[in-house]
């Protein structure tokens, strides 16, 4: 019997199948307890949800409620403030243009007034039958010949009527006709007497003549040295190389630079028309496009300028002055109620024939993100589109002439023949020199020409031009009147001594390029407050960053790049005075309705864009705004920045910014700030919704912020909104 013992104990040490059933059913009803509390604790919070969802729902309907309640009185009161300043912009600018004109009237210089047709006239008329020759007496009457095409240009951005418009633009013509045409005379009497003013040490003539306006390089080949290579004009930042063929020759090199550009308009021109046709086609109606044919046929076969140029006037002054009169609540009305197809199309018209006009003006558009595509002649890659890139520093006409017969001393009498034929150009490359290239020269697959013999041209980059990166060489194409980038080869820059070194099939007109939005999309943004009526917009571009500061209604650039800049920083102008300057100084900060076809951007509906901007003038002399990343996260119809109070001159504190979510209907203060991980809409505590970004930031502003705010003088927020439309810094950043 010990093995029945031993296998009871072994059994007395287990467990029992009745007692796993009853640990199972402790286990079981463990869970169900757990699962039930869970329940309960899970409804529980769901009760708690709802309710809260519940009570954030009734305050949302109230706050929506009480927006919609006081939402008339705040647009009445935003339309109010920005017609008051409209009107006393408009009165301040007609008693301006009024001022300059009995100004001008009054100025006793000489000086014919250029928009008096027979004074214009009669300048023209004297100075082309004026025999003077002298190289110094024509620059001085060059220089006001100059001061009158740049009165005309202003004149012209002023947009008169059609028929006055035609005047000025073809009184503009003859006087940049006329320039060139007495540089050459001055060009000719110089070399007529080449041999008197030989240099010892070469045998040739080399000279160098300039002023403000123009520098004029002129050698003279006396020797013709089989072994010249060329001549480098050292006080001028020039020079030039030749092959053998010329060296040989009676021949004379100039290379003349004007820091004026009277050669891009004629491309530009052309562009704009093509621009017109396209925009045109888009506004057109479908039952309309058959009936506009024959239309357009007519204007071709008409071929007058004069009267092509006519409709584009009257749209663009009726757009205008149109523009002008659309304030920001006009704007937020239209989007309450969707628009039709129709109304879009117009206000796509709208911005695009303002941009046409002037992109100086871009403060005053209907900003459209979906403008027209730049048209350019797509058979033809080497033509320079002319938004891309920006003709800096003027033009070089570099030419070559045959040499006129100089004097010679014969029995002590100097004898001269006389040519009634004026500067001849001497042809390059010659027939000769094409069949020996020809025979000696495989052609360039890839080229329009045939390699032979280059000539050479090496270019200092003038003083006054910032070229942010490698500037471009485009030549001149007289019969297509357009800046090509073909016949050009070996170009190389050296950045150490700032010049560019190219070699062209023969002799050309060309200029230096640089790509027109190098410095965008932009990285970041501030306009902050400096006082009463005066601010700091600081944009930080792809390249550099560009300071401008405004006071009452002039502005003044500040950079961290001050090389080549001496003449335009610390200088005080008006906004477009600076955004001529700017550009000419190759910063480029500015944008027009073709931008977006170039710049990487993040699109925004320009309406709701363009209010901001009116807002944001309205409020800057006391409140501080900035650049947010998640405005490119919250779709086109709605803008994410920064701003705050900013009673004092410097420096935003990085806690005082709050980011604020702006559409076309409300407006809000976001809780989380500008360094979260994720994007969230939720109103912050204690605050409310707005109809308008003016009253939204005005609620926490202090009583002094408010009071900057009602002092701000029309000029000042006008300079500022000009400023903020021009550079549209909510989309291009």
């Amino acid at each position: 019997m010990p093995p029945k013992d031993g296998k009871s104990a072994k059994k007395k040490g287990g467990i029992s199948k009745a007692e796993k059933e009853r640990l199972q059913r402790e286990a079981d009803e463990q869970r169900r307890r757990d699962e039930e509390e869970a329940r309960v604790i899970a409804e529980h919070e769901e009760i708690e949800r709802l309710e809260r969802e519940r009570i954030e729902q009734e305050k949302q309907e109230q706050l929506e409620l009480k927006d919609r309640e006081r939402r008339e009185d705040e647009l009445n009161e935003l339309r109010h403030i920005l017609d008051e300043n409209h009107s006393a912009v408009t009165v301040w600018e007609s008693e301006c243009r009024d001022k300059a004109k009995w100004e001008r009237y009054m100025r006793c210089n000489g000086s014919p007034d250029p928009s008096v047709q027979p004074e214009i006239n009669s300048f023209i008329s004297l100075w082309r039958e004026d025999s003077e020759t002298q190289i110094q007496q024509i620059l001085v009457k060059c220089a006001l010949a100059l001061q009158l095409t740049n009165e005309l240009d202003f004149l012209l951005s002023e947009a008169p009527d059609p028929c006055v418009a035609q005047q000025y633009r073809e009184t503009l013509l003859c006087l940049q006709s006329i320039i060139q045409c007495k540089l050459n005379q001055a060009t000719e009497e110089l070399l007529k007497f080449a041999n008197s003013h030989s240099d010892i040490e070469t045998g040739n003539m080399q000279t160098v003549i300039q002023d403000e306006n123009i520098t004029l390089c002129l050698w003279a080949n006396l020797n013709k040295n089989p072994r010249f290579k060329g001549f480098q004009f050292e006080e001028a930042g020039l020079g030039f190389e030749l092959p053998k063929p010329l060296a040989v020759n009676d021949i004379a090199v100039r290379i003349l630079h004007t820091k004026y550009d009277h050669l891009s308009h004629h491309s530009e021109r052309e562009q704009l028309q093509r621009r017109r046709s396209v925009m045109d086609a888009i506004l057109t109606p479908p039952t309309e496009s058959a009936a506009a044919v024959p239309d357009e046929k007519m204007e071709e076969v008409g071929g007058d300028e004069g009267e092509s140029s006519k409709p584009v006037e009257e749209d663009s002054r009726s757009l205008r002055s149109e523009s002008r009169k659309r304030s920001a609540v006009s704007v937020i009305s239209a989007k309450e109620g969707r628009k039709s197809s129709s109304v879009k199309q117009l206000e796509e018209g709208e911005s695009q024939m303002e941009g046409i006009t002037t992109a100086l003006e871009a403060d005053q558009n209907g900003f459209n993100s979906s403008a027209a595509e730049p048209v350019t002649d797509s058979a033809d890659v080497h033509i320079v589109d002319l938004q891309q890139f920006t003709p800096l520093g003027g033009v070089f006409y570099f030419d070559v002439f045959h040499l006129p017969p100089q004097s010679r001393i014969v029995k002590g009498w100097e004898m001269r023949e006389l040519q009634e034929t004026g500067l001849q150009i001497f042809p390059h490359p010659t027939e000769q020199s094409r069949i020996q290239s020809s025979t000696s020269v495989k052609p360039d697959e890839h080229s329009s020409t045939v390699a032979s013999f280059p000539v050479g041209v090496t270019v200092a980059l003038p003083d006054s031009i910032l070229f942010l990166e490698d500037p471009h060489v485009a030549r001149w194409d007289p019969f297509g009147q357009h800046w090509r980038a073909d016949c050009i080869s070996e170009a190389s820059y050296d950045a150490e001594t700032r010049s560019i070194s190219f070699k062209m099939d023969t002799f050309y007109a060309f200029t230096l390029l640089q790509e027109s939005y190098a410095n965008m999309p932009f990285q970041s943004w501030e306009l902050r407050p400096l006082g009463q009526d005066s601010a700091l917009f600081t944009i930080t571009g792809a390249l550099i960053e560009v300071c401008i500061t405004v006071k009452g209604k002039q502005c003044m650039l500040q950079t961290e790049e001050t090389k080549n800049l001496d003449h335009l920083l610390g200088k005080w102008m008006s906004p477009s005075e600076l955004q001529k300057a700017m550009r000419r100084a190759g910063i480029n900060i500015f944008v027009n309705e073709y931008s977006d076809k170039y710049v990487s951007i993040n699109p925004k509906d320009p309406l709701i864009e363009h209010t901001v901007y009116e807002q944001m003038a309205l409020m800057s002399s006391a409140a501080a705004f900035s650049w947010s990343r998640w405005n490119t996260q919250c779709g086109q119809e709605h803008l994410v920045l920064q701003a705050c109070e900013q009673l004092e001159a410097g420096p935003v504190a990085e806690e005082a910014w709050s980011l604020y979510l702006l559409g076309a209907q409300r407006n809000q203060h976001l809780k989380m700030k500008e360094h979260d991980d994720s994007f969230s809409p939720e109103l912050a505590e204690g605050s409310e919704f707005h109809s308008t970004f003016l009253h939204m930031l005005r609620q926490d502003m202090s009583i002094e912020g408010q009071a900057r705010v009602r002092q701000s003088h029309y000029l000042y927020t006008d300079t500022v909104q000009r400023l903020l439309c021009a550079t549209r810094v909510l989309t291009y950043s």
